[in-house]
């Protein structure tokens, strides 16, 4: 077999010839590197801030002035943190204070690289004090909690734009789920929840449409949330799946008539187990498989009858549970068991929430919603960048049938 032909990096390609020889001839230690590095990162940017300054000018230096008499004028030092450490650099002035540097802008303490690191390391459940002696052990430079505060607010527009933008018109299915956390409010640490929108797209592939922070919950919060998502561009959920949320199925018919409220399954099953001993726990287990893998309403019915019988003197609680879930359990019995297997569970947003509740053990509690929110977010969009996935199989072997039960209301064919 032929051996691949290596090709050169373009990036090294683009170098002088010798460069990287003269440049890697005294690196001998870790620190003799980065002393090399730092001061070639300096010596570009000068050069780069130069050539701005020419190109402002329009004329190179040493050619003498422009018409307008306006002239180079020295340097002004300036200290600037990158994600590599500090640089002192020396930045370009004109005689008339007309430039405006574009590469180090006027104001500018810290480059991208810098700010990407704090918010990076803040994502992952790092504490304003944690980051701060980390900051300060890798740039040898103090950094106040005062810095590490802008650095991470200045997110916030970004949080609000990602809150308010434009949403698909059709999700197949939206899950809707709920997690803790304590919040500091007029002096009081309180529980509230966040709750998550995790929407299933057309071709099977998963969006967080949204968050929000709440106190309490019910009919006249879902109704603001539903209508939100409605002024974003949604005009129809064919499925909403959830666990207990307490006002949900209301007012989703009011917003979105049409879709259907679907109970997690999973949850039900839990519930119902937390009463059985670990002996009778497969025996119960396969008895309420009974009642979610029912051919048909009667059949389901004939099943929960079954456990009432034979399990309702040992454990009394387990048949109340699915009764009072009953209206949104028994339309999934309708679907054949490809596409009841994608209803069964909410187990994308609690993998969701997962990811969400390792850095939030790192935190007592927010001084407000906004803190919280802000850590969520970078949460989200650091795990968005792995969520670039192929559709899950389980909703691409379901999506045939969904075309055919939801007809005109299926968005396109896949």
């Amino acid at each position: 077999m032929a051996r691949r032909k290596k090709t050169a990096d373009p990036t090294l390609a683009a170098l002088p010839e010798g460069l990287i020889d003269q440049l890697a001839a005294g690196v001998k230690t870790p620190a003799d590197f980065q002393q090399v590095y730092r001061a070639f990162q300096k010596a570009l940017t000068e050069k780069v801030l130069q050539a701005e300054l020419t190109h402002h000018l329009g004329y190179p230096e040493g050619a003498g002035r422009t018409p307008t008499g306006n002239a180079r004028n020295g340097t002004t030092p300036k200290r600037i943190t990158t994600d590599t450490g500090t640089l002192d650099l020396a930045i370009p002035r004109d005689r008339h204070s007309t430039f405006t540097p574009q590469f180090v802008p006027k104001g500018v303490r810290r480059l991208p690289g810098f700010d990407e690191s704090v918010l990076a390391l803040y994502a992952r459940g790092l504490t304003t004090r944690e980051l701060q002696g980390y900051l300060e052990e890798r740039y040898q430079v103090p950094v106040s909690p005062d810095l590490i505060s802008t650095v991470t607010n200045e997110v916030m527009e970004e949080v609000t734009t990602w809150q308010r933008r434009p949403l698909e018109p059709v999700y197949l299915a939206v899950v809707f789920d709920a997690l803790r956390v304590k919040i500091r409010g007029e002096g009081v640490v309180q529980n509230k929840a966040v709750h998550l929108a995790l929407g299933v797209l057309p071709d099977g592939t998963k969006e967080v449409l949204g968050l929000w922070i709440a106190q309490t919950e019910g009919a006249s919060f879902w109704h603001r949330v539903f209508s939100e998502l409605r002024t974003r561009g949604v005009q129809d959920i064919l499925i909403a799946m959830m666990d207990g949320l307490v006002g949900l199925p209301d007012a989703l018919a009011a917003v979105f008539p049409q879709a259907t409220v679907h109970q997690c399954v999973v949850h039900l099953v839990r519930q119902s187990l937390q009463y059985v001993g670990w002996k009778e726990r497969k025996a119960v287990a396969a008895d309420l498989r009974a009642i979610y893998q029912a051919p048909s309403e009667p059949a389901a019915l004939a099943a929960l009858e079954h456990v009432r019988t034979q399990w309702g003197a040992r454990f009394p609680q387990i048949a109340p549970i699915w009764e009072r879930a009953w209206d949104r359990l028994t339309p999934s019995l309708l679907y054949p068991l490809e596409v009841r297997r994608v209803l069964y569970t909410t187990n994308a947003i609690e993998s969701l929430n997962s990811y969400l509740r390792k850095p939030l053990r790192t935190r007592g509690h927010f001084p407000s919603d906004d803190a919280a929110t802000k850590l969520l977010y970078l949460v989200l969009r650091t795990l968005g960048k792995k969520w670039k996935q192929r559709p899950a199989k389980e909703w691409q072997r379901a999506i045939p049938h969904l075309q055919l039960l939801f007809g005109d209301r299926f968005p396109m064919a896949v």
